[in-house]
């Protein structure tokens, strides 16, 4: 059987944790800051983790991660 391929896009934005979990970077936290309040723009920074079926989505893209 043929070696599968991971799709591109999938690769450039989530990465694993050590225990396997995988993680993503938040959104809208990009432009148009100055409208956005500081208690917003603060809970967007760094990295969440993907929940149950979104994450078990992204496995299937990259299935050498």
């Amino acid at each position: 059987m043929p070696k599968l391929k991971s799709k591109s896009s999938a690769k450039k934005r989530f990465s694993f944790t050590a225990t396997g979990k995988v993680r993503r970077n938040k959104a809208y936290h990009r432009h148009i800051l100055t409208d956005k309040t500081r208690k917003v723009k603060r809970n967007q920074r760094g990295t969440t983790i993907l929940e149950g079926g979104d994450a078990a989505h992204v496995r299937r893209w990259l299935p050498y991660s």
